[in-house]
């Protein structure tokens, strides 16, 4: 593990999206909160926050940090339905681990509630758009 003991404790906040690829049906009754396992988007939402949270259980070697806040934003796409994660600390670390994370356990949740109706769901895209704080200052995902 990376010793931050000596690093400056600054506000960071980092953004990651990923995409839920799903035929038009699906995501028309996802949007509709009409599939079986109940309402697909608030479910995703709050797991997202929920993996946020946990990752450092979940990912070795990151480190255990405060999140002041987590925000999963879930979204019509021509393809399916987006995700989108903005998290923020004020720690001696960023949080561009927790946004990923955050991304990938809502889009699971997605993957999971939706694959009764359509097996070829595929999840793509999981990308860090920005971060922001610490030594490094800010760093955007050119076009």
């Amino acid at each position: 593990m990376v010793d931050v003991g000596g690093k400056e404790t600054t506000a960071r906040e980092a953004v990651a999206s990923g995409l839920v690829r799903m035929s038009a049906q699906t995501r028309a009754l996802a949007l509709a909160r009409e599939l079986p396992k109940g309402d697909v988007l608030e479910v995703a939402r709050v797991a997202g926050i929920m993996g946020a949270k946990r990752t450092s259980d979940l990912i070795p070697l990151c480190h255990p940090i405060g999140i002041d806040s987590v925000h999963v934003e879930l979204q019509e796409h021509d393809k399916g339905i987006s995700v989108m994660a903005t998290v923020r600390t004020t720690q001696k670390t960023g949080v561009e681990m927790e946004a990923l994370t955050a991304v990938s356990v809502a889009a699971l949740t997605i993957y999971d509630m939706v694959k009764g109706t359509e097996r070829g769901v595929a999840i793509t895209d999981l990308v860090l758009l920005k971060k922001s704080g610490g030594r490094s200052g800010e760093w955007l995902r050119n076009p």
